[in-house]
């Protein structure tokens, strides 16, 4: 290799020995180098550039103060990284140095990145806290009410972990119920993506399903270091919190942990422990309520009522008795029976008197002058109805019924003068605008049967003419007209020749 390097003076080389290569030649001698000498490395640096191609690889830089590596991970490495490179993370990147020939270029195929240490996870925890609480995630407005006594909890944790002996021994205790578990890996390059899943599944079942829906979801999961817990502080879980439909509560680690999930979720629980507490209220607890408030209402019922007993009694003392109350209506009573039969010999008298008087008016004498008076009015009534009168009333009847009859006359040759005028001028304007006052102009109105025709290829197709003139019609047989008449000659027959052409 050192041979190949050396570039001899212009002297050393008056025969051109030296072998020649090809560029490919040297860019594979060169990657064989890089990847021979240096194997697989661990590199320290912080992360600069990132990119990711629509193809799926990722494309950024590590650097320190003076220099710059170029690093990539293929598509197929990239959902095996525990930790995705974000700009200015400082990270231990583990791969091959390589050479891409085609640019002269070399760069580093990078299969795992880890955090250099504890204070760059913590800086990367503030940034992402930063961004989500710009963008409203945190705001206490957006978060939802846990239900009282959920049907169904969902709970998202590992199977084989305490953590879920612990949640659903604390369930019985205090109030069982079902639970759906989600398992999960809680640590780890695929808790992440495994968690944000199992949220995003349970908002996706359909309520009263076959897999019904949880009222409740519980993310739990056991206290450990920042490394352990960091899949809960990935962006991807903290989003898929957010977005969550059902009430959810964190419970990631013990009191003193804090993750990016406690931050988005509706409610953070110190443990999962608690997180169960906070789920269900204690049924003991619940009963023994029911039960105080049950008898509170007997108390306050039977109450009611004796307070209401005691009022009606006070409001009966305060009534009179009831024979103090029929004393004045009794007495009245007895004054008025008294009374009652000298009131009616009374008014007996009374109505005996008033006959007496009435009867003695009625007596003969009276009577004759009533009729006599009667009989005058009617001769005074029939003497005016004499013949005369009579006859004076029907000549006034009689003259009454010319003068109406006059009248009528007189209305009815008015009204029939004004409908004929009304109709000679509707026939003025009938004739104006019929077409006859053309014909009188010298046209005529050729027909074939019920049709109008107004062209000569009709006029020939057609078998019988009729021409309508101002002064009558003329019939045609195949378009000729009959010749003719001459003194003494023998009418044609009915379709025959000698017909002359109209035309």
């Amino acid at each position: 290799m050192s041979d190949l390097f050396d570039d001899p003076a212009p002297s050393d080389r008056p025969g051109q020995n030296a072998p020649e290569f090809t560029v490919s030649e040297i860019s594979g001698e060169v990657k064989r180098t890089l990847e021979g000498t240096f194997g697989r490395i661990r590199v320290k640096g912080e992360v600069g550039r990132v990119f990711k191609a629509r193809s799926g690889h990722l494309y950024y830089d590590i650097k320190d103060d003076r220099s710059v590596l170029a690093c990539t991970t293929w598509k197929g490495q990239v959902a095996s990284l525990s930790v995705v490179p974000e700009e200015g993370l400082e990270v231990v990147v583990t791969g091959r140095l390589t050479a891409f020939g085609a640019q002269s270029k070399y760069n580093m195929n990078v299969d795992e990145v880890a955090v250099a240490g504890q204070g760059a996870l913590m800086a990367l925890l503030e940034k992402r806290k930063k961004q989500l609480e710009a963008e409203g995630l945190f705001a206490s407005e957006r978060k939802k009410a846990l239900p009282y006594l959920p049907q169904i909890i969902g709970v998202v944790t590992s199977p084989s972990g305490a953590v879920i002996r612990d949640i659903l021994h604390r369930l019985r205790d205090r109030f069982p119920r079902k639970v759906l578990v989600w398992p999960v890996a809680v640590q780890g390059q695929n808790c992440a993506p495994e968690v944000a899943r199992a949220i995003e599944g349970f908002n996706q079942l359909t309520p009263g399903g076959a897999l019904p829906r949880p009222d409740l979801i519980i993310v739990a999961r056991g206290g450990g270091a920042i490394e352990d817990l960091w899949g809960f502080n990935e962006e991807i879980v903290a989003r898929a919190a957010a977005a969550s439909a059902i009430p959810l509560i964190s419970a990631v680690g013990h009191e003193t942990d804090t993750t990016l999930i406690d931050f988005v979720s509706d409610r953070r629980a110190p443990t999962p422990t608690a997180a169960a507490e906070l789920a269900v209220p204690v049924r003991l607890e619940l009963m023994a309520w029911a039960e105080t408030q049950g008898a509170r209402l007997t108390r306050a019922a039977g109450q009611a009522v004796q307070m209401r007993r005691q009022r009606l009694n006070d409001l009966a003392r305060a009534l009179p008795k009831p024979d103090t109350l029929l004393e004045t209506p009794r007495q009245r009573l007895d004054r008025i029976s008294d009374r009652l039969p000298g009131a009616l010999i009374s008014g007996v008298q009374r109505r005996r008197v008033h006959l007496s008087e009435t009867a003695a008016s009625l007596r003969p004498a009276a009577l004759r002058q009533l009729v006599q008076g009667r009989r005058d009015r009617l001769c005074n009534l029939s003497a005016r109805l004499t013949l005369r009168s009579i006859q004076r009333e029907m000549t006034a009847q009689r003259e009454a019924l010319a003068r109406l009859s006059q009248r009528l006359d007189a209305a009815q040759k008015q009204r029939i003068d004004r409908q004929r005028q009304s109709l000679d001028a509707a026939g003025r304007q009938l004739d104006i605008l019929s077409y006859k006052a053309t014909l009188e102009r010298g046209y005529a109105v050729v027909r074939s049967g019920e049709e109008i025709l107004t062209t000569k290829s009709a006029a020939a197709k057609a078998g019988a003419l009729q021409i309508e003139f101002a002064d009558g019609r003329l019939d045609l047989e195949g378009g000729v007209a009959p010749a003719p008449k001459k003194a003494g000659a023998t009418p044609p027959a009915e379709g025959g020749a000698g017909q002359g052409s109209l035309f």
